[in-house]
């Protein structure tokens, strides 16, 4: 016996879809983008749309969620793999400077090109918690990094986060505005020139009586 499949079944490609509604916000931003923008380059209808993502605000959480994992993972993968926060924060910042410029996609970071000139509340807010947790999480490997002994005690861990931010804020407008990523990498390695030298781990002396 053969069952009828209830309802009609779906004629595109989900992750396909979303994939090109994060090109559209990446490149034009939340407020410009239009749902008639978004099932145009999407390429389905707007009831097949709000049946899959719900409507424009919902699909952009979506896709920011998504980048974040994607093109935007980048920075936690420094924060996991390097054992410092200079290897960590400088590692960000060169990195960015490359995925920032590349073909196929949209120049600089959505979540920040995405906020420009935003009038919607709960989406501006949203970007700016995300950037806001950013730095928080800058700042506290720093103020890690300090209190273990790995940076002198007078760094101040806030503004150097801040400085990192304000770095890779910038990166991302300058990409848009046309900067290579060898520009870019340059700022980079400017930007880490401004940190504190770091503590050299000294060796413990070997106590009296006992052989190397």
């Amino acid at each position: 016996m053969v069952t009828r499949q209830r309802g009609r079944p779906r004629s595109f490609d989900r992750p396909t879809a979303l994939e090109q509604a994060t090109m559209a916000f990446w490149e034009h931003g939340y407020e410009t983008t239009s749902v008639s923008d978004l099932t145009r380059v999407m390429g389905i209808s707007a009831p097949s749309l709000y049946a899959a993502f719900g409507d424009k605000r919902t699909l952009f959480e979506e896709v920011v969620e998504a980048y974040a994992a994607g093109y935007g993972a980048y920075g936690n993968r420094a924060f996991v793999e390097e054992p410092t926060a200079r290897a960590a924060l400088g590692r960000m910042l060169r990195e960015a400077a490359v995925i920032f410029t590349e073909p196929g996609h949209p120049h600089g970071c959505l979540m920040i090109t995405a906020a420009v000139n935003c009038s919607t509340p709960e989406v501006e807010e949203a970007l700016r918690d995300r950037r806001n947790a950013n730095l928080t999480a800058f700042e506290t490997r720093i103020r890690e990094d300090v209190e273990s002994g790995g940076l002198p005690p007078d760094t101040d861990p806030r503004t150097l986060a801040r400085l990192i931010g304000a770095v890779l804020q910038g990166m991302s407008l300058q990409a848009r505005d046309g900067a290579t990523a060898e520009e870019l990498t340059a700022v980079a390695e400017a930007a880490m020139r401004a940190w504190p030298a770091e503590v050299r781990e000294v060796a413990p002396e070997t106590p009296a009586g006992y052989g190397a």
